[in-house]
Parts: structure tokens; C-alpha cells; sequence
């Protein structure tokens, strides 16, 4: 089912890049998962949130890959973790593919 969005409300989604810096594993996580740190640049400094990607997605792979994220979610308690953004990524059961730009672009560039 489709629900229709209006223009003004996807706006107020804010979508940014951001270049994945540390990653961790993240045993307390009820779900496997990662720590990520990502940094979204200047204006938005590093953020830090938990991803399930563990069944594609190898740790040592995931440092500088630059991804997607909504930054203007409420923090999120997670386990013993504070997650403070949202990496996107397509989701086929358990597998999730992360949302990433074809070229490299400058941290913090907005999604539209």
C-alpha cells in the first residue's frame, strides 16, 4: 500500500552523505549488527548509529564507503547504545544493502 506524501512533508526528511570512519561490532544488539561512526562533515560533525548489515556486509569493507543517512531523527536508545542517525539501504528479509552514491561527493551533501 502507497501513502501519498506531499512535497512539504518530504522535505522535512533530511537525508544526508556521509563517510563511514569506525566500525564496531555491536554483541549487546538483539539483531547482529555494527557500530558505525560516519562523518557527514562540517556543518554536522560525526554521528553515530547502529546498522543490521552484518549478513553482507564485512567490517574492514565498510570503513570509507560513503552511504546515506536521515539525520534528523530523534536519538534512538538501542541496547547500551545511543544511535543518532539512520543508514538507509534496501531490505530483501535479512539482507540490507546499503544506499550509496555512484561517485564519491562532499560529506554532508543533502539527498533530494
Amino acid at each position: 500500500m502507497v501513502n501519498n506524501l506531499s512535497w512539504f512533508d518530504f522535505e522535512k526528511v533530511e537525508m544526508r552523505v556521509g563517510t563511514i570512519v569506525e566500525v564496531n561490532d555491536f554483541p549487546e544488539a538483539r539483531n547482529p549488527s555494527y557500530q558505525l561512526l560516519i562523518d557527514f562533515g562540517s556543518e554536522l560533525g560525526q554521528r553515530k548509529t547502529s546498522a543490521q548489515i552484518t549478513s553482507l556486509y564485512e567490517r574492514e569493507e565498510l570503513i570509507g564507503k560513503q552511504v546515506v543517512a536521515v539525520v534528523n531523527f530523534p536519538k534512538k536508545q538501542i541496547a547500551n547504545f545511543m544511535s543518532e542517525c539512520l543508514v538507509l539501504g534496501a531490505v530483501e528479509g535479512k539482507n540490507v544493502t546499503l544506499l550509496q552514491t555512484d561517485k564519491p561527493v562532499e560529506n554532508g551533501l543533502r539527498i533530494l
